[in-house]
């Protein structure tokens, strides 16, 4: 009867040892998922609304967990102050001025948040720190808005089946419509215009080729282009030279000294040159009667008849 005994008492042994080592496995494994056996610092944040946030929920950053959610408590007289565990391995990637912000473990899945930016100039976070967080809208909100948005887009179909505005005008004012397709054909003319206006260019660019133009012997010959710019030289020389004379009479005229500034400005040495001139006209006169005379004179009159018959043959 003992030896049954001592088999049972040793089962029993094994079966309790057994289930110690699974507990504490358990603890160890379970341990890990929650980081228990790490160390880590607090801080915390404040919501308006945590959105359905729980203690134990986990905090991700770049997509690697660093901690969990430590405790929920209200703050304040409607707000929500979330204290979290960051792991000491991550606190020197996670800045000061970094946020915090709500968000979902997959599509529909549990509630985590979610650490990120963070400037360079501010110092890794410490124990207490506060982060900032990103308002999350509610779902009613959500809701208000999509309505809100119903209502405006049934409005803006509203005026747009009356005519109002541009689109429906647009859509019903045939003048406007007109207009537009008048605008159009406009700027389609314009451009064949242009078309033709490059295709001139192109034409005359590829004349520029041609062996024998003048447009290709100046872009290529130096002799032509030599020779114009010689002729060019000795233009602007005419040129100069022509200024100089002008300038020459304008001083000229300009000094009462000189015979034309004499002419121009001298009263009575006009008055003598008007007097020779007559003279000289009624001098002039004077010779043609005289010479008349001789012709008609009887001593030389043969002569004058020999003369012109000789002219005649």
């Amino acid at each position: 009867m003992s030896e049954p005994k001592n088999k049972r008492a040793v089962g029993v042994g094994i079966f309790i040892l057994v289930g110690l080592l699974l507990l504490v496995g358990g603890v160890f494994v379970i341990g890990d998922q929650h980081s228990t056996f790490t160390r880590k610092i607090s801080v915390f944040t404040i919501f308006g609304d945590v959105n359905g946030v729980q203690a134990g929920d986990n905090i991700f950053f770049s997509g690697v967990k660093v901690g969990t959610v430590k405790k929920i408590e209200f703050y304040g007289k409607s707000q929500v102050k979330v204290i979290i565990n960051i792991s000491v391995d991550a606190v020197q990637y996670i800045r000061k001025d970094a946020k915090v912000k709500i968000s979902s473990d997959g599509l529909i899945g549990n509630k985590i948040l979610v650490i990120y930016g963070g400037t360079s100039q501010a110092g890794q976070v410490e124990e207490g720190d506060e982060l900032l967080n990103e308002p999350l809208l509610s779902a009613d909100e959500i809701m208000a808005t999509l309505q809100q948005n119903n209502l405006n887009i049934l409005a803006l179909t509203n005026k747009i089946n009356s005519g109002e505005g541009t689109i429906g005008k647009l859509l019903y004012s045939d003048s406007l419509y007109n207009s537009i397709e008048a605008s159009a054909m406009s700027l389609e003319n314009a451009s064949r215009s242009a078309q033709v206006l490059l295709s001139s260019l192109v034409q005359f660019s590829n004349n520029l080729n041609k062996d024998g133009t003048l447009a290709h012997d100046l872009v290529t010959d130096t002799v032509v282009f030599n020779n114009l710019a010689s002729t060019i030289q000795q233009l602007k020389q005419v040129a100069d030279t022509a200024q100089v004379l002008t300038d020459n009479l304008k001083d000229a005229q300009q000094n009462p000294k000189t015979p034309l500034g004499v002419l121009m400005y001298d009263e009575q040495a006009g008055a003598s040159l008007k007097n020779a001139i007559i003279n000289i006209e009624s001098g002039t006169a004077k010779l043609d009667e005289d010479a008349e005379a001789v012709q008609h004179n009887f001593l030389l009159r043969r002569y004058f008849k020999k003369k012109a018959r000789d002219s005649a043959k």
